[in-house]
This record gives structure tokens, C-alpha cells and sequence, in this order.
């Protein structure tokens, strides 16, 4: 038997939908903006995958973890209650020391870049670490690709090596303008099951790359019509495509495009959702960013399950540069929403230049 510290950052991930590209310090504006929480839900699913493990689980009180597992029905161990009823990073921090000194074999945590931070400080390199993914951001190289996945780590751990893996830093100043700043900020040890985890994300550039992207963007701007509202995800191509018409889009966020013309900037998803009320027929054009292969479900939460469904599977155009699908041979979406997931089916076509498209297969959260 392992034992597992369980942390969950109840607040990871409640910017996404509306739009806030982070939720550090913005937990406040995005509850009025109408965000619900959505590490709960994440964690929820992780736990169905190891409700049967061989597992002791030590576990904070309330929605840092107890609520969770009580629910799934999972024997635990609270070893850390927060002050208050709003949590904290530093609650994190002091609850991932505590289990540290109960000597847990492996520490599991529900949330985002910042989390992953925050783990990291707390117990450095003398403990092996795993995210489940629930942020907006997820950058590091020490989540999952998705909760069930971190389910499968779990109940391998006793029998794995373990590997460094990167945390990177996210200006979230820089971010909400625009701007990708990232640094490495550390390095974690993980349970070594590369293809259930995700890679590090950075952003490539190069001459290659931009020729590529123009191809795209030329190709894109050709076969949209009038009567079609376009959203746009974030990304250096996709910013392509809009410049190519004489606009400038959101880099980090989804912008909305009708007959040549922005009509929305970056947008949440109550947004989206009204203006496909007023533009019934839609197109979504999104890139993987990165070299995680994830389509939909990191960075780009605002094109929930429910916009999808209005759109429909064939308004969904994925365009990558060559050099990208070279990096990233899987590609995955994971949306929370496994009907919605299952009708895209096991493998999706990607633009990759003008008048070119790859098939690339496709995995489901």
C-alpha cells in the first residue's frame, strides 16, 4: 500500500469560461462574472478512478479535498484544515509540508500552473508530485492529460521510476494583456508514465513558422463566407489568420469575426453563447499551443461543451503549422463533456497549410 497526499485548489480554473485567462487573485471578479468552481468536478473524476486502489489517502478538510472524497466514498485521513472559509496558496503550501512530514510516497493536487508553484516551494524535489488538470493554464509538465489519466499514474505509482519534469511561471500580468511570458521556474519529480502526462509548453518561432502560418492564414481567409461568424482561438496562427484580413485579434483570448470584422473581443463563454443567438451559423478555428497536442480544454475554456454542442463537431476548423504536428504526434480534447468528446471520433483533420491538412489522431479526456 501507498500512501497519497490529496490537495485541491478549489478556485483553479474558475476563470477560464469568462474569459479571465487565470483565476490567481481574480476569484472575486470571475464568481461575478458567473463562474462556477470546476477543480470539484475534476477531482470528482480522478477519484472514480481509484476508488478501488490499495491506497491510504491523506486529505485536507472541506473543499481542499475532504468534500471530494467523502462523496466518492474513499477511506481518508484529514491531516490539514484551512483557517478560514476562503482558501489560499499558502494553505497549500503548509497543507503539502504537513503531509511531507507524514512521509506520503506521493502528493496529488487538483489545480493549475499557480498550484503547481505553490507544491513546489513547499516540498521542492524530496517527494514525488502529480497534477490533476483544473487550471486555465496548465504549462507544466507535471499534470496528467487528464483526471482519469492521473487516476491511471496513481494506481501504477508503487511500480514506476520517477523523472524530472519542468514547473514554469506564467506572467498572469502579462497574460490578461496578451502577452506569453513564461520562465522555468523548477523542476518536480513525477511518477516517470510520460504518455499519461503532459509535455511542457513553450512557444516556437521561427522563419519556417511564419511562412507556415501565412500559408494557413491565406488558406483560412479564402473559404470564409459572409453569412458565417468565425471564433478564433488564441494563438500565433490563429492572430495570423486575423491579421491577414487587416485585423488585430486577442493573442491569448477568443475573438469573434463577421464579414471581415471583429464583433467580439476577448470573449467568456456567456459572451460566446449570446452571440451565437445572434449568429446561428458558426465556425470555431483553434491551434493546439504548444507541444501538449491539447485541441480543446487548456487555455481556451470559454469553448465549453455547450458552445461546441450549438456549433456542431463540423464547425470546428484545428489548423497547426507543420513543425507543431511534427512536436505533438496525439492530439486531445478534453472538455468535461464525454458525449460531446465522442462524437469528433478517434481522429480529426488539421489544416496544416495552404490547400493541406493531416489527420492526426485524436484522444478523448
Amino acid at each position: 500500500m501507498i500512501t497519497i497526499g490529496f490537495i485541491v485548489n478549489p478556485i483553479a480554473g474558475m476563470g477560464g469560461r469568462v474569459g479571465l485567462k487565470g483565476t490567481d487573485g481574480q476569484a472575486g471578479k470571475a464568481r461575478e462574472r458567473g463562474a462556477v468552481p470546476v477543480a470539484p468536478v475534476r477531482a470528482a473524476e480522478f477519484l472514480k478512478g481509484i476508488r478501488n486502489a490499495d491506497l491510504c489517502v491523506l486529505a485536507c478538510s472541506g473543499p481542499m479535498g475532504g468534500d471530494a472524497l467523502a462523496e466518492a466514498g474513499i477511506s481518508h485521513q484529514i491531516v490539514y484544515s484551512p483557517a478560514g472559509e476562503t482558501t489560499s496558496a499558502e494553505d497549500t503550501r503548509r497543507a503539502c509540508r504537513e503531509m511531507l512530514g507524514r512521509e506520503v510516497d506521493l502528493l496529488v493536487f487538483c489545480g493549475g500552473d499557480g498550484t503547481a508553484r505553490d507544491v513546489l516551494d513547499a516540498v521542492g524535489r524530496q517527494v514525488s508530485v502529480l497534477g490533476i488538470p483544473a487550471g486555465v493554464k496548465m504549462y507544466s509538465a507535471v499534470f496528467a492529460t487528464t483526471p482519469s489519466n492521473a487516476a491511471a499514474i496513481v494506481r501504477q505509482a508503487g511500480e514506476t521510476t520517477v523523472a524530472d519534469a519542468e514547473v514554469v511561471d506564467v506572467d498572469e500580468t502579462a497574460y490578461r494583456n496578451g502577452i506569453l511570458s513564461i520562465r522555468l521556474y523548477g523542476y518536480a519529480v513525477v511518477p516517470d508514465l510520460p504518455e499519461a502526462r503532459q509535455a511542457c509548453k513553450w512557444v516556437a518561432e521561427s522563419r519556417t513558422e511564419a511562412e507556415s502560418q501565412g500559408a494557413i492564414a491565406a488558406f483560412v481567409r479564402g473559404i470564409m463566407r459572409d453569412d458565417t461568424l468565425y471564433l478564433l482561438g488564441a494563438g500565433t496562427t490563429t492572430a495570423e489568420i486575423a491579421r491577414s484580413l487587416g485585423l488585430e485579434k486577442t493573442l491569448l483570448g477568443v475573438d469573434a469575426i463577421y464579414r471581415k470584422t471583429i464583433v467580439g473581443r476577448d470573449l467568456g463563454e456567456r459572451e460566446i453563447l449570446r452571440l451565437l443567438d445572434t449568429y446561428p451559423r458558426a465556425k470555431i478555428v483553434i491551434s493546439p499551443i504548444g507541444a501538449q497536442g491539447f485541441v480543446l480544454g487548456r487555455g481556451n475554456q470559454q469553448i465549453s461543451a455547450e458552445v461546441l454542442s450549438r456549433v456542431g463537431t463540423g464547425g470546428l476548423i484545428v489548423v497547426a503549422t507543420p513543425r507543431k504536428l511534427e512536436r505533438t504526434p496525439v492530439l486531445w480534447i478534453d472538455v468535461g463533456d464525454q458525449a460531446i468528446e465522442d462524437r469528433f471520433g478517434d481522429s480529426i483533420s488539421v489544416v496544416s497549410g495552404y490547400r493541406m491538412a493531416e489527420r492526426k489522431p485524436l484522444r478523448h479526456g
